[in-house]
């Protein structure tokens, strides 16, 4: 893991508050800087991984250094993924 740009220590924070509270965090780091997370295992880590997957950042997923019951997410910040919505146009038909 490249040093992180932030870390959040979100063990024992309950689903969903443990996504808000990551995306928030990855909204005020840089495109391509590395958030690292600690987290409960379990659902918290599953939700937390499916869901910032899901909006395109890269997240790896390792034990956490003094936890057993816990895990440290190493989240690259990376956007939303492109998911084919077409543009609209506005067409200005007078009045």
């Amino acid at each position: 893991m490249a040093d992180p740009q932030a870390d959040l220590d979100l063990r024992g924070t309950p689903c969903p508050l443990n996504f808000i509270r990551t995306r928030l965090a990855l909204e005020k780091i840089p495109l391509g800087a590395e958030l690292v997370v600690d987290l409960d295992r379990g659902e918290p880590e599953q939700m937390v991984v499916e869901g910032l997957r899901g909006e395109g950042h890269r997240v790896s997923v390792g034990p956490h250094p003094g936890c057993v019951d816990a895990v440290r997410l190493g989240i690259t910040r990376l956007g939303i993924p492109d998911i084919g919505i077409p543009e609209i146009g506005i067409t200005d038909h007078g009045g």
